[in-house]
């Protein structure tokens, strides 16, 4: 029987008693991602800074998990605007720059708390894209 292990990432942490991530298997789950300052905890005061510290976020989860950013295969976003996307797709295409090799991606709009402007999770498969 293969066993769930929790992954935890350096520069990153919930104020809950989670981990980052979880894994299964070849499956990774990761918990909610934000745009938050490793060293402070604190939120970046624009929505540029908070998606670039929320995918800075995602790149060490993933090298936490032992993945590659191309493992991932689904994304979700939640934005307090989606209005304001240009800021999301700029980091986006800088972790994704490969059309032909893009996670799925579905961005929704929410009312996010506590300063947040966005945040995601996402699932990865080890090895999944070349598969």
């Amino acid at each position: 029987m293969v066993k769930r292990k929790s992954i935890y990432a350096e520069g990153f942490s919930h104020k809950n008693p989670i981990p980052a991530a979880c894994r299964i298997g070849s499956m990774v789950f990761s918990g909610s991602i934000q745009g938050t300052d490793p060293a402070s905890g604190e939120y970046g005061s624009t929505i540029e800074e908070q998606s670039r510290l929320m995918f800075d976020h995602v790149r060490r989860i993933c090298l936490a998990a032992q993945l590659e950013p191309t493992d991932i295969i689904k994304m979700h976003v939640w934005m307090n605007d989606r209005s304001q996307r240009a800021a999301l797709n700029k980091e986006w295409l800088a972790l994704f720059p490969d059309p032909d090799s893009r996670p799925a991606r579905h961005t929704m709009q929410a009312s996010l708390d506590g300063g947040k402007l966005m945040e995601c999770d996402f699932i990865a498969v080890k090895g999944g894209a070349d598969a």
